[in-house]
């Protein structure tokens, strides 16, 4: 367990003197100002106005800029030790693999979800402040959703890192699985499957296989529980899920995915040569 915590600390302060944790903290942090100074408190949009609309386009924002910034920085993790030489400090030190790979794991999540977290508390307690009627289950629901959107990319950008020899190739793979990530978002393939005549609801099961498309749809949902906006495949994940169902489906999924990828890149990477 001390071996563990110090990792975690480890990576926390490396990260901290980072220039990309600068940039995050500042993209994030900006976003918020922005929306304030733009007055998008004082909007209205389908009956959501103050904080309300604030925290909505604050999660849509966040799911475009959050996931690619998570597998970038990640994949450089163990990509980059490995071309540096850390790994053969590491054999020559009384730190098991374990404790080091989860503690990177676990200082590397506080690095990446605490900036959109305190962007989104710092909104509130402006909120509170301004005297703006705080949207409690709103701001809790998207808080949990961050942080399973986190933790989802966090593992999959772990495991990225593992399989990939060099820095390069494990950029390029992070970047071609956000591509493909967003090129199947909005129901791309439910349109396509469903005018190739495949049943409604395997179109949408695999559709919902993209976290990115979970993320959305469960943002969606907060503001808009019929899903309107969806058409016909909102009747689809209605009756699979159910509304309530859905949303804890949107949380246990794609903690479940990068947990499981986290776990996998683990296995590789005990059993691969650190070298």
């Amino acid at each position: 367990m001390k071996q563990f915590l110090l990792t975690a600390k480890l990576d926390i302060v490396e990260s901290l003197r980072a220039r990309w944790f600068q940039i995050y903290t500042l993209v994030f942090g900006g976003i918020v100002a922005l929306l304030f100074v733009f007055g998008l408190t004082e909007s209205r949009v389908l009956g959501f106005i103050g904080l309300s609309r604030l925290l909505v386009t604050y999660i849509q924002l966040t799911m475009a800029i959050l996931p690619i910034f998570v597998l970038i920085t990640t994949v450089r993790s163990l990509a980059g030790d490995r071309e540096a030489g850390v790994f053969e400090y590491l054999l020559s030190l009384p730190v098991s693999l374990g404790a080091w790979f989860w503690g990177k794991i676990v200082g590397r999540y506080v690095v990446v979800f605490a900036p959109v977290f305190l962007a989104m508390l710092g909104a509130v307690i402006w909120g509170s402040i301004s005297d703006i009627e705080i949207p409690w289950s709103m701001f809790g629901y998207y808080t949990a959703l961050l942080a399973v959107m986190a933790m989802c990319f966090l593992g999959i950008g772990m495991l990225i890192s593992v399989v990939a020899r060099t820095t390069d190739m494990a950029q390029g793979a992070a970047f071609l699985v956000w591509l493909v990530l967003l090129l199947f978002l909005d129901l791309i393939l439910l349109g396509v499957m469903i005018q190739g005549r495949v049943d409604p609801e395997i179109a949408v099961t695999l559709a919902l296989a993209n976290p990115l498309q979970v993320f959305r749809t469960a943002a969606l949902a907060m503001f808009d529980p019929q899903l309107i906006v969806l058409g016909p495949s909102a009747y689809v994940i209605l009756d699979l899920f159910g509304a309530t169902g859905f949303r804890i489906f949107a949380l246990a999924y794609p903690a479940a995915l990068g947990l499981g990828a986290a776990f996998v890149g683990y296995r590789i990477f005990r059993r691969g040569d650190l070298l």
